[in-house]
């Protein structure tokens, strides 16, 4: 019995996706909307994405606009803005929201490369965990009695280029953003 590396194959991939989503969040001093993707607030008791009630659009390279759909929703979300981590003092002008990115401090740019590595390491670490996952299943089986040796083996190769595969499109991801902020 061959061992079959598409269960493996799509978590892999799907670890890289989230590592690129939340990678994206990261303000590297561009107008980007997915920076505010993740900010909540609260709306009639329940807490909702302000992507959900408003049009979040870049008017120019440094500045983000936010429409709220609701004006009574506007208060709600600027506050919602100051309590989050963008680190942006969010300007209200009564009907719409503006976001000013300020260029990076060399200071500021270092800060934001060691986070990017710290997340790269982190997806690392769950593609090598994905990997022990696949080994444990192939070794249960080999134990079971339903793969031979050699099966067991070709299993294990084949679980671990598959690795190798995913960590290097990691560690490629991880250098583009970081030259991306450090040559802001």
């Amino acid at each position: 019995m061959k061992f079959n590396t598409k269960n493996t194959e799509e978590k892999m991939k799907k670890s890289v996706a989230i590592y690129e989503s939340n990678l994206s969040t990261i303000r590297a001093s561009q107008a980007n909307t997915a920076i505010v993707s993740k900010v909540t607030f609260e709306y009639y008791g329940a807490p909702t994405k302000l992507v959900d009630m408003a049009s979040v659009s870049v008017t120019d390279p440094k500045t983000l606009t936010i429409s709220p759909y609701d004006r009574s929703t506007l208060k709600a979300m600027v506050k919602a803005l100051l309590a989050s981590d963008i680190g942006i003092t969010p300007q209200d002008d009564g009907a719409v929201i503006r976001l000013v990115f300020p260029p990076l401090t060399e200071e500021h740019r270092k800060g934001l490369a060691k986070q990017i590595q710290k997340m790269g390491e982190d997806a690392r670490v769950i593609i090598r965990n994905i990997r022990r996952d696949a080994n444990d299943e192939i070794k249960k089986l080999k134990k079971d009695g339903e793969m031979t040796e050699d099966e067991q083996k070709a299993g294990e190769k084949a679980v671990q280029e598959l690795t190798d595969q995913y960590i290097k499109i990691v560690d490629g991801i991880t250098t583009q953003k970081n030259k991306e902020v450090m040559q802001l």
